[in-house]
């Protein structure tokens, strides 16, 4: 049921993008491209220098900041406040950036301000483009929806409204159902972005250490490998927010692990496994409802079609080398866990990011 309301939602934003269509007639830019409405013209040259000059044309690093980004800045905004997706994390970076949940994304920003400053386009809208663009480097993802429109924020938003790997499984839905009447299973779903993911300070020993086995792409591991059992630390384990992991190299945070484990949300999380197409329907329906938190989304115009379309994924999800259906714990009590074969070779060991 919760599968077919995130259908639902990304048929609407597809008819709306039908209507717009129908009513704004196609235009070619002066740079070649063509595009559904004129102002999101000016999005392709700041695509073309972000492309090459600040992800380099790959699903590395700064594609994961860029992404994570889009969430500590939308995720700001409940009945404490917040503007929600408005660019306040780049605004009012000293604030922001320095909140417990957001250490280490001063970073992206800092990254990310000269070709605001370059291209004159305002925080919030360059914010969620470069999300978008990112990760259209990543095989397998969605294409990602892109608004413009967004004015300057006004105000930084309160502390303690992005969500810890420590706090409950209660704590997170609950946040996130202030924020934007997130259901548990919409939750599920933009967890998916942990799939193109890293952690630089979780424990500070390892940065740039995956959350699963295949960071540059956008497949289902990431919902295999949190249901295995944990059995080792990939630094020196001691750090609030992290359990234990089934690989070398992989790092589990413990709301992910627990969230894999809850009964409200456990057939959710397992019915992603090796479904490709339910990962890339659901997470763009939940972050499409994201990106325009406390956004009067008459005043933003679609330029979702600038969005290169990533790369196909043909690849089926495997349990990694040494692991099998044995290792997997069980959660969702009315639904066998599916059928993976196994990585050939040694037992799988897991390289970090390298710095962009």
């Amino acid at each position: 049921m919760a599968f077919k309301t995130l259908s639902a939602l990304i048929s609407v934003v597809a008819a709306l993008q039908v209507a717009n269509a129908a009513i704004i007639k196609r235009v070619t830019c002066s740079t070649g491209q063509v595009t559904s409405n004129a102002a999101c013209c000016t999005l392709f040259p700041i695509i073309d220098d972000i492309q090459t000059n600040m992800f380099e044309n790959e699903c590395g690093e700064d594609v994961h900041e860029s992404l994570r980004l889009t969430f500590h800045d939308a995720i700001g905004i409940g009945s404490n406040g917040g503007g929600g997706a408005d660019g306040s994390i780049i605004v009012f970076e000293d604030i922001e950036t320095n909140f417990h949940a957001s250490l280490g994304l001063d970073e992206i920003v800092d990254t990310q301000k000269p070709f605001i400053a370059k291209h004159n386009i305002t925080p919030g809208d360059f914010l969620y483009l470069a999300g978008a663009i990112g990760v259209s480097n990543c095989q397998g993802a969605p294409q990602l929806p892109v608004f413009i429109g967004r004015p300057n924020a006004t105000a930084p938003a309160p502390d303690l409204t992005v969500p810890e790997p420590f706090d409950t499984v209660d704590s997170i839905l609950a946040r996130f159902d202030d924020a934007g009447k997130f259901t548990p299973a919409e939750v599920v779903a933009l967890l998916a972005s942990h799939t193109v993911a890293a952690a630089d300070r979780v424990d500070p020993t390892i940065p740039g250490t995956p959350f699963d086995s295949t960071p540059s792409v956008f497949d289902t591991q990431f919902f295999v490998e949190t249901q295995l059992r944990g059995t080792l630390f990939p630094g020196n384990g001691s750090n609030q927010g992290e359990v234990e992991s089934p690989l070398q190299g992989e790092i589990r945070l413990q709301s992910d692990s627990e969230l894999a484990r809850d009964s409200r949300t456990a057939c959710e999380w397992q019915s992603f496994v090796n479904n490709q197409d339910k990962i890339q329907t659901a997470f763009k329906a939940a972050y499409a409802k994201m990106i325009v938190l406390g956004q009067n989304t008459q005043n933003l115009i679609d330029c979702s079609d600038v969005v290169p379309v990533p790369k196909t994924l043909n690849k089926a999800a495997t349990f990694p080398a040494g692991l099998g259906i044995q290792d997997v714990e069980q959660a969702c009590s009315t639904t066998p866990f599916p059928t993976l074969a196994t990585d050939p070779g040694p037992v799988t060991s897991v390289a970090p990011v390298p710095p962009s």
